[in-house]
């Protein structure tokens, strides 16, 4: 029963940790509605992108700072491995899928860093390394991420060679899975581009919109004659 509630609890917290915006906070203070630029995301790769470098550093150290915070009260206290599981994964659910924003939200991959610095420090900086390898490399971030959280689950799936057991390792390969794979399908439409060829790199300005596509916005066909530039009403005014 006590650990029923403590559950509960903990995973209640951590969710509500996870939701605060902090994308959409800290670009909003700059006075830019983050979730109608750029990709729309709230998370520090399109902060970047639409309101500068300053802002995205603030996301990239407050987004972790959530899930050290809300995995690392449980850890302190002892609690069983599962609540931190638990724990965990809400909080980065609250990131991705935020109750208070239509259940939209980031991609989860700064906070799942977070929560994973504590479950497992050695596992999270090789991951880290392994993101800036892929991101120097090839400028994706998505691929960065996408290779990271990979490499966590396989690290770990690794290590069980070493100490075969199971039952101990199973909270913390839980957890590394189902961050994996809500990391992949937070990313699908990545996934889509990066096969497409059409996945944009870091620093990679957005590309503008053609000269055909802006002529048809600008001046939409009707049925009048008056996109056809008819002529009873004089040559066109400059």
């Amino acid at each position: 029963m006590f650990d029923s509630l403590l559950i509960i609890v903990f995973v209640t917290v951590g969710y509500l940790l996870g939701t605060i915006p902090t994308g959409m906070l800290v670009a909003r203070w700059r006075g830019v509605d983050i979730r109608r630029s750029g990709s729309g995301n709230i998370g520090a790769t399109n902060v970047l992108r639409a309101v500068g470098p300053l802002a995205a550093l603030v996301v990239v150290l407050v987004d972790p700072l959530k899930g050290v915070i809300a995995v690392g009260v449980p850890m302190l206290l002892g609690l069983d491995p599962w609540i931190v599981s638990a724990t965990a994964i809400a909080t980065v659910l609250g990131n991705t899928f935020n109750v208070f924003l239509g259940f939209r939200g980031g991609k989860g991959i700064a906070t799942s860093l977070g929560v994973f610095l504590v479950i497992d420090p050695i596992v999270t900086v090789l991951a880290v390394a392994l993101f800036a390898l892929t991101l120097w490399l090839t400028r994706f971030v998505s691929l960065a991420s996408l290779l990271a959280v990979s490499g966590a689950l396989l690290m770990l799936l690794a290590r069980l060679d070493a100490d075969p057991n199971v039952v101990a390792a199973a909270p913390k390969l839980t957890t590394a899975l189902v961050l994996a794979l809500l990391a992949f399908v937070r990313h699908r439409e990545n996934v889509a581009r990066l096969r497409g060829g059409v996945e944009r790199r870091l620093g990679e300005p957005r590309e503008p919109a053609s000269a055909t596509t802006v002529a048809t916005t600008a001046a939409p066909a009707t049925d009048d004659g008056a996109s056809r530039g008819d002529l009873s009403e004089g040559p066109p005014r400059a």
